[in-house]
């Protein structure tokens, strides 16, 4: 099984720190408003990551932050005179309602910036105790020229960095030992949120959150870190600067970084007004599935178009895969002749039946022994394919030739464990009764998290909403229980 690692911009062997583990990160939202498609293009590119290598077999522990301590959460809050925890928590509970439209697996775990504070202004101490950190009226810098090959994850070196710095007269440039260097901690402002560290109050840096929550979680060294292309530098970059500065160890072996996501062939932008986010369009009656299928199904480390025409062409193949499980048991009746491999194809049949790309014949109905080599065959294509990078577009070339061997009469018992395995890995559900009840239990949660910042305005409509579709809820002592009307 082969990665594409970004740091080495080439295919590798994957090999995980612990056989049969992998420790995996990602970096999750800024919680300051609904997530928008490329938010979502990246939260469903390593679910099919995750799923995939858990059905070959390896135990993931997946960890996906929410940064809760933002600028702009805290500039977006003020202006509605709120706290951050109140407005960074509608966000969060909105952020599950929609990845469980769009059926994605929870992560093992989901911390936020707000919870690890003070494991943060321990891992700054120990910087500036080492000297790769500095103080600089209250805010604290890292010393970018201490670090190691820095920024070579962009494929960029220090040298060029300083050159396109040059010039900058900023007041926090100013401050600056040299304009490279990053900022760990920021010193407070008036009315902002801060805690008390040692060198002053403030609150952490960006980059400095995901360096701490991973490793705090996941050790100080992880298998895959994953997350967009464009976080690549300066966010990613500068947390291997730290980390391993902090360390003294390899922060990440596999970096993966998913492709953009434009708008009918244009950067998404509010500018442009074609800013789309995830619940304005399921609000607006997109089915959840076929977005979920669109995101899905390109190979992770391509850009991705999202027009019309590709929703549609999403929606076709979605549906004739729905077909086959919808018509699975009328298939597995249909009554083809056998096939007697040591004399040839039957009467009446001709090699124009016969799949050549995987010398598998497709037409005809072969004993159970040989039916189930075929299956076997179909699903060592398809590992193969995926085994390459997660590269579902070939691995979907072969399913699509299953789905064809499965239209002929050959719908079995094999054939159906297969088909329901790249199903779990596209994130795929086709009963309608699941679907319904993860999404129930995902506005309830929401409702919850609503009444807990007493947003009651938000709890009563998500209330009136499953109302009208025949959901009644009841508030015990024991929690919340819904039925059926």
């Amino acid at each position: 099984m082969k990665i594409y690692n970004t740091l080495t911009r080439k295919l590798e062997e994957f090999v995980p720190l612990n056989p049969g583990k992998v420790k995996m990160y990602v970096c999750g939202p800024t919680v300051y408003n609904y997530i928008h498609i490329g938010n979502a293009r990246s939260v469903v590119a390593f679910d099919v990551v995750r799923k995939y290598l858990e059905y070959r077999g390896f135990a993931v522990d997946f960890v996906s932050n929410f940064t809760d301590v933002d600028d702009k959460i805290i500039h977006a809050a003020a202006a509605e005179n709120v706290t951050t925890t109140a407005f960074s928590e509608r966000y969060i509970a909105a952020f599950y309602e929609d990845i469980a439209a769009l059926n994605v697996a929870r992560a093992t775990e989901n911390p936020k910036a707000s919870e690890y504070i003070y494991p943060m202004i321990d891992f700054i101490q120990d910087l500036l105790d080492k000297g790769v950190a500095y103080i600089a009226d209250g805010d604290v810098y890292f010393r970018v020229a201490k670090a190691h090959d820095y920024a070579k994850l962009a494929n960029k070196n220090l040298a060029e960095l300083l050159d396109g710095a040059s010039g900058r007269t900023d007041e926090e440039t100013e401050r600056k030992e040299s304009p490279a260097d990053f900022a760990l901690w920021k010193a407070a402002k008036a009315g902002e949120v801060s805690w008390q560290a040692p060198w002053g109050q403030g609150r952490p840096g960006w980059h400095l959150e995901c360096s701490v929550m991973s490793t705090k979680l996941l050790g100080d060294t992880l298998d895959i870190h994953g997350g967009g292309a464009d976080l690549e530098f300066p966010h990613h970059t500068n947390e291997i600067a730290q980390s391993e500065a902090k360390t003294g160890k390899k922060f990440v072996n596999y970096w993966m970084h998913n492709g953009f996501v434009n708008v009918d062939g244009e950067k998404m932008s509010k500018s442009l007004g074609n800013f789309k986010t995830v619940h304005e369009m399921l609000a607006a009656g997109l089915n959840p599935q076929v977005l979920r299928f669109f995101l899905a199904t390109t190979h992770y480390r391509r850009p991705v178009d999202f027009t019309d025409e590709a929703l549609d062409a999403a929606e076709n193949n979605l549906k004739k895969i729905e077909n086959v499980e919808r018509n699975w048991s009328d298939l597995e009746k249909i009554d083809l002749p056998f096939w007697d491999t040591d004399f040839g194809l039957p009467e009446g049949f001709f090699e124009k039946d016969v799949d050549k790309k995987s010398s598998i014949a497709i037409i005809y109905k072969k004993n159970e022994e040989d039916s189930e080599k075929i299956v076997t065959e179909f699903e060592r294509e398809f590992q193969g394919a995926m085994d390459e990078d997660f590269n579902i577009s070939n691995g979907l070339e072969v399913f699509y030739r299953f789905l064809s061997w499965i239209n002929h009469g050959n719908a079995g018992h094999k054939e159906r464990e297969f088909f329901d395995r790249v199903l779990q890995i596209l994130g795929i559900k086709f009963s309608e009764e699941e679907n319904l009840d993860a999404e129930i239990e995902a506005l309830i949660e929401a409702r919850q998290l609503a009444r807990e910042v007493r947003d009651f305005a938000k709890s009563d409509q998500i209330r009136d909403e499953l109302k009208l579709r025949g959901i009644i809820l009841e508030d015990t002592k024991d929690g919340v229980r819904w039925h059926r009307e």
